[in-house]
């Protein structure tokens, strides 16, 4: 067993992944689809195809505003002009107009959002996957100079084995690319763009350096907007995210960086850097609330996942072996409501694996594990996303709750190597 939350069978495929529509023309009324649920985290990548309605609905955007501006400064000119209220507004001596100069072209002060996206930006790149099941667009971290990226399994999934991905970089060049490998219980994959020389690799930072309130940058293409940066401040650090299941009964699960910073669709696989222009997180979901529209946007609450704990899975996809992960060899859920129980957060065992570190350090069903190392259990998620963090072999220090006292035991985490279904 894989330290897994026990839960229902996967709901619904999420939206972002539907089908499109067949040809012809578009049918009466409104689309039948409802919106999302208030308060779901999804990833917001990849977004469906539809470049020409999204251009097209930009310039519409755009031509109203620049009507509602119009009409506002004729509205405005009216007023000034019909009372002739100002008696310097009839002296020729003293009308004045606009001049034109030239804008100093200084440098971005280091620190700045400025000079984080002119060194961010080379290194990030657009996806375009298609494939039997529709298309759609994400976003990913140049790696290598050769064309090695990083992105989210979940943006790269939608081609399957018979589909086309294509990488557009920040220089307006295209190259076709394939799958390296890819982990669904952390979210991430590796492409290979083919036949490309001379990329910018990201700098890759320690997001174990990260605190609360520290300003970040995320780069990316939401809703197929390349090269597009927004900026915000982390809002809290190893924040379990529980985005949905691998389909072979294990969740995709991390302990993310939450920020502030908008992450919309086509975002996922993008850059999650901070002021130094260091990448420290990979954007992949975010909390979405219902939408008239049917899809998801930014709240200001976004997800990434964090480098340091993904680093040496990227590394397995790069040399083409298959991801491994730790665990504990138990399956767990949240605490049980019992009326009187001493302990009421925490991840309650279920099961566990017969020969697995749990068993040979004596944890039994129900026991309530409450904390790892320093780092306090609240839940079932909180519990994988924490045991995700460490690596097959590290040694960590586990609390829990058996039969009213509180234990504490230093095991070996085990590997999933013989088990992955990555």
């Amino acid at each position: 067993m894989n330290d897994q939350p026990t839960s229902p069978p996967p709901g619904p495929p999420n939206p972002y992944f539907s089908t499109p529509a067949p040809q012809g023309p578009p049918p009466q009324g409104p689309p039948p689809q409802g919106p999302p649920a208030a308060g779901t985290t999804e990833p917001p990548a990849p977004r469906r195809s539809r470049r020409t309605g999204l251009a097209a609905a930009v310039v519409a955007t755009a031509l109203v505003a620049g009507g509602a501006a119009g009409v506002g400064g004729a509205a405005a000119w009216s007023a000034l002009d019909d009372g002739g209220s100002s008696s310097a507004a009839g002296s020729p001596d003293a009308r004045t107009t606009s001049q034109v100069v030239d804008t100093p072209d200084s440098e971005a002060p280091a620190g700045s959002v400025e000079q984080v996206a002119a060194k961010v930006l080379p290194s990030v790149v657009e996806i375009d996957v298609a494939g039997a099941q529709g298309a759609g667009s994400g976003s990913g971290i140049i790696l290598s100079s050769d064309g090695e990226i990083l992105t989210n399994n979940h943006v790269v999934e939608l081609a399957g084995d018979s589909g086309s991905i294509s990488v557009s970089f920040n220089d307006g060049s295209t190259a076709k690319a394939e799958v390296l490998g890819t982990d669904p219980l952390t979210d991430t994959a590796v492409i290979k763009a083919q036949d490309v020389s001379g990329l910018t690799p990201a700098t890759i930072g320690k997001s174990g350096d990260l605190k609360v309130g520290e300003s970040v940058v995320a780069i990316g293409s939401p809703f197929g907007l390349d090269s597009t940066v927004t900026s915000g401040i982390v809002s809290a650090l190893d924040r379990p995210v529980d985005v949905g299941s691998d389909g072979q009964g294990n969740s995709t699960t991390y302990p993310a960086i939450q920020t502030d910073a908008a992450i919309n669709p086509g975002n996922s696989g993008g850059a999650l850097a901070d002021l130094d222009g260091n990448v420290v997180g990979i954007n992949s979901s975010i909390r979405t609330a219902s939408s008239m529209q049917g899809e998801a946007g930014s709240i200001g609450l976004g997800f990434a996942i964090p480098m340091d704990e993904v680093m040496p899975i990227v590394d397995q996809m790069r040399n083409g072996e298959t991801p491994t992960h730790a665990r504990l060899g138990i399956s767990v859920s949240d605490v049980a409501s019992r009326p009187g129980a001493e302990v009421t957060e925490g991840a309650e065992v279920q099961d566990v694996n017969a020969g697995s570190t749990a068993d040979d350090a004596g944890l039994a069903k129900g026991d309530v594990i409450t904390k790892v190392d320093d780092q306090l259990i609240s839940g079932a998620d909180s519990l994988v996303a924490t045991i995700r963090s460490y690596r097959p072999g590290d040694k960590v220090t586990v609390s829990y709750e058996h039969d009213g006292d509180v234990k504490t035991v230093t095991l070996q985490l085990d590997s999933d190597a013989d088990t992955s279904n990555s």
